[in-house]
């Protein structure tokens, strides 16, 4: 069922992002005290008194500054323009300031009703100061404390009173704003800073989602939209760019690198995307150790390919099969993500990726093959008695054997299983269990 859409804008660090982690209840968009931690929009599921609605978090809204400022500013205005209502949040402890007023002109000239919200109220002491924002036009403010929870309650109140009912929602579908939905592909775009990530999501997704800029670590939280495909839809999810743990220095990326984890983990597939400009470094090695180990599908891609000359694509290969030897199943692909050169490859590596992520293999064949891999090259002392798969996502066996299996072995009935049954770009999972005497 189609869910009202509410849009959190006002100019940078006011706490739009404070609001929606109480609005939700958990810590879910990144918070710092600091402007420009938010940048991308953030769509999370709200409730209230049994009224369930979609908040979408912005970056602070201005009207210039430099190319990544407005970028911000354009994303703020798509989720104002797509909303049902807008939050209009300001900050008391600061007062009405010329950004305030920009804003305020801004969102008067669009059709989304909008509610004034004055945050950092913390006591009666500071209400009679919310009164002075009344001059931009959007009636009594509501005060609130976001941080502390004062006036939430009735801030939530007023905006249920105010959200249109099911037949009046004029937002996109909830597809556009990447509901939730479990049964539905969840494709995770990882990999280090400034490789391309946002540039191929928003070439996916058909338009411009993510915030794209030159300067690494513009995508500050794991952002996603589901997209409906031939193969049905997928949810790709743009993830901040990682580096080493070392490097992490501000609250911020913190939380960043948590949230791409955390991605990762959820994620049927993840696309590992690598510069191919600049060779296979060590922390795309890092990264894919971490992928694989996540144990969904994955897929490599090789960004700017077409800026390399023959040495060099040669080279890089060279350096694929070195450092990435542990994903040796997992498809390379390359590909433009800026001109598009090579994109359309891309679906159907995932489709077969999400295929083999979630193939179940009868009990009877699994058993002829582990015979016959046995008969073939036996391990002294060892023999597997029974062989089932427990589990897809990825494909688990478990083997029940009279004594520990050798770790070489079990690479080898690995082996042995995915080139007979084909499973291509899926990781595999061999469980040992000893029969006892």
């Amino acid at each position: 069922m189609s869910k009202a859409v509410v849009a959190i804008v006002g100019r940078p660090n006011v706490g739009k992002s404070t609001l929606v982690n109480r609005i939700i209840g958990r810590r879910e968009a990144i918070v710092e005290e600091r402007p420009g931690v938010t940048r991308d929009r953030k769509v999370v599921e709200a409730e209230w008194n049994g009224v369930p609605f979609t908040v979408v978090d912005t970056g602070g809204w201005l009207s210039s500054g430099d190319a990544l400022d407005l970028k911000v500013s354009r994303q703020a205005e798509r989720a104002v323009d797509d909303a049902d209502l807008a939050i209009l949040v300001v900050d008391v402890a600061v007062g009405v300031t010329t950004e305030d007023e920009e804003v305020a002109a801004w969102l008067h000239r669009r059709p989304t009703p909008v509610l004034l919200a004055v945050n950092k109220v913390d006591g009666e002491t500071r209400d009679n100061d919310a009164w002075s924002f009344l001059n931009l036009g959007f009636g009594d403010p509501i005060t609130i404390s976001a941080l502390h929870g004062r006036g939430a309650g009735d801030l939530l109140d007023e905006i249920v009173a105010r959200l249109p009912g099911p037949d009046a929602l004029t937002h996109k579908p909830d597809s556009a704003f990447g509901d939730h939905d479990d049964s539905v592909t969840s494709v995770a775009l990882v990999g280090r800073p400034n490789v391309g990530k946002s540039t191929l999501f928003n070439r996916l997704v058909g338009e411009d989602r993510a915030i794209v800029h030159d300067m690494p670590g513009t995508t500050r939280d794991a952002i996603d939209t589901i997209v409906e495909t031939d193969e049905g839809p997928l949810r790709f999810v743009d993830t901040a760019g990682m580096r080493r743990k070392s490097r992490v220095d501000q609250g911020s990326e913190f939380f960043s690198l948590v949230r791409s984890l955390s991605a990762i983990d959820r994620a049927d597939v993840a696309v590992l995307l690598i510069d191919a400009s600049e060779g296979i470094t060590h922390q795309d090695q890092r990264l894919a150790e971490r992928v694989d180990a996540g144990g969904c599908a994955v897929v490599v891609v090789l960004n700017k390919w077409e800026t390399l000359d023959a040495e060099a694509r040669a080279d890089v290969m060279d350096q694929m099969a070195e450092r990435f030897h542990f994903l040796a199943y997992a498809p390379v692909l390359k590909l433009s993500a800026l001109t598009g050169f090579g994109v359309h490859k891309l679906m159907p590596a995932l489709r077969q990726s999400v295929e083999a992520y979630q193939r179940r293999i009868p009990t009877r064949e699994l058993n002829l093959v582990i015979q016959a891999a046995q008969a073939a090259h036996a391990e002294p002392g060892v023999r597997i008695l029974y062989a089932t798969q427990g589990a897809t996502e990825p494909p688990t066996f478990t083997l029940f054997t009279n004594r520990n299996v050798p770790q070489p072995y079990l690479r080898y009935l690995e082996r042995r299983i995915r080139e007979h049954f084909g499973f291509g770009p899926t990781p595999l999972k061999l469980r040992v269990r000893r029969k006892s005497s």
